[in-house]
């Protein structure tokens, strides 16, 4: 016989008020990370520097420094340039994420002097540098494994164990605060010797929330740093960190590409995060990285035909997009993860030029911005919502208007209000635009920017 327990009402009463969407004060209130300036209309590009050319080696990609310059993104991303364990590596180069030595430069890239030059020239340049940090495990011939044991988490016989199934790698204890210590003073090297602008934090959501509250006090004592967290968790955008991974919005936009989910989806996606998330809080959008694109095929494979129709999604949406090596020139490979493999010969294609645009237009429309002072997405309804989306932008009188036809047939458009009566622009084809199409092809998309 089953035995059953009365909830007390005070508990029942607590637990619907906490599901219930908070106020827009309730949400401000949580809002504490400064963004600089610089962040509100930046691209991130993620550089893979083992793949990115034939040496693979930080000074073979400092020569394409102009070229990234000329594809216009803001933020260079550097996966892991630490050394590599060699215990426990998978393949011959291993992965980047097993670090050896927080405070080291792998050689497989260069030396120190090598990255520090980079990263002097690239500020030349006008760019910020994030490096990748590895802060939930280390590779098993890390330094710590032998000098420190109790900065691991270990079994009952007192051997460290690794997360997941990655056994390359060993899972560090944060309840230890000598190692937590440790761990902020190496990210405070980076800062000091080679003047990086910030880290992108690995797998942010394993290690716990106040690390990482307490690790950006401390790094902002050194200069204002941005903070992005693998992870797809509000709570660390309170404090902590400057932004976090839309992975949701990608998971959607590839249940989209396979007709298992649709454009009322993923508007209800938005207005869910509207209801959760720190309004000044900004989302990375992307279509590919590292490791979907090792992993999980790329683009192409997941979006099919749809790819452009969601890259210009994850434009124009509130956040920051994210270029992947390759992705600017429609890399059509999975890349090998722990052997060389380098992406083929970059030639400022189509798609070059294409992602150039949408660059161009996040730099120079105010609506595009990220957080509170970009413009809020307001939905246009038509005849067919479940398959088009379409949105507009506003801010400081200036608007964009994004239509995307997100499925594989052509289908006719019937909006319930007429296109206001503006100029507008088609960002594309620079063509003037007075009134919505009749039509869309399959994953056509669309950006008409208003004249003043």
């Amino acid at each position: 016989m089953k035995k059953i327990f009365l909830l007390p009402i005070a508990v029942l009463l607590l637990t619907v008020y906490s599901c219930q969407p908070k106020s827009e004060t309730q949400k401000a209130e949580r809002c504490h990370v400064i963004h600089p300036e610089w962040t509100r209309d930046a691209v991130i590009y993620e550089v893979n520097i083992r793949q990115y050319t034939p040496e693979g080696t930080f000074a073979a990609f400092q020569k394409q420094l102009p070229q990234l310059k000329e594809l216009g993104v803001d933020i260079l991303w550097f996966m892991p340039v630490h050394p590599i364990s060699e215990l426990n590596r998978k393949g011959s180069l291993g992965s980047y994420y097993a670090v050896a030595d927080y405070k080291g430069v792998n050689p497989e890239f260069g030396t120190p002097g090598d990255f520090k030059t980079l990263v002097e020239k690239a500020h030349e340049s006008g760019f910020k540098v994030i490096i990748d940090w590895v802060a939930n495990h280390t590779g098993w011939d890390n330094k710590w494994v032998t000098g420190y044991p109790k900065f691991y988490v270990s079994d009952s016989l007192g051997v460290p164990v690794s997360p997941y199934d990655w056994t390359d790698v060993a899972k560090l204890n944060y309840e230890n605060v000598e190692m937590r210590n440790a761990m902020i003073d190496a990210m405070k090297y980076w800062l000091t010797d080679f003047d990086i602008d910030g880290f992108r934090c690995d797998v942010a959501h394993e290690v716990p929330v106040d690390f990482w509250e307490t690790a950006r006090v401390e790094l902002d004592k050194v200069k204002p740093v941005f903070m992005l967290a693998e992870a797809d968790k509000a709570e660390l955008l309170d404090y902590a960190f400057s932004a976090d991974y839309g992975w949701e919005l990608m998971h959607i936009m590839n249940e989209i590409a396979k007709g298992a989910k649709n454009a009322d989806d993923l508007y209800n996606y938005l207005l869910k995060n509207d209801t959760v998330i720190c309004p000044d809080a900004l989302k990375m959008n992307f279509i590919t990285n590292h490791d979907e694109n090792s992993w999980n095929g790329t683009e192409y494979e997941r979006l099919g035909a749809g790819v452009e129709a969601f890259a210009v999604l994850t434009y124009t949406l509130n956040g920051m997009p994210l270029i992947y090596t390759g992705q600017e020139t429609g890399l059509k490979k999975r890349l090998e993860f722990f052997e060389k493999d380098p992406v083929p010969s970059w030639d400022k294609n189509q798609v070059f030029a294409f992602y150039q645009r949408l660059n161009r237009l996040k730099h120079g429309h105010p609506a595009l911005k990220a957080g509170v002072e970009g413009g809020k997405i307001e939905r246009i309804n038509t005849s067919n919502n479940k398959n088009l989306f379409f949105f507009n932008r506003k801010h400081g009188g200036e608007e964009i208007i994004v239509l995307l036809n997100l499925s594989g047939a052509t289908l006719p458009v019937v909006v319930e209000s007429e296109l206001p009566e503006n100029n507008y622009v088609d960002c594309f084809t620079q063509a003037k635009v007075d009134k919505f199409p009749q039509s869309m092809k399959s994953w056509e998309y669309r950006i008409l920017v208003r004249q003043n």
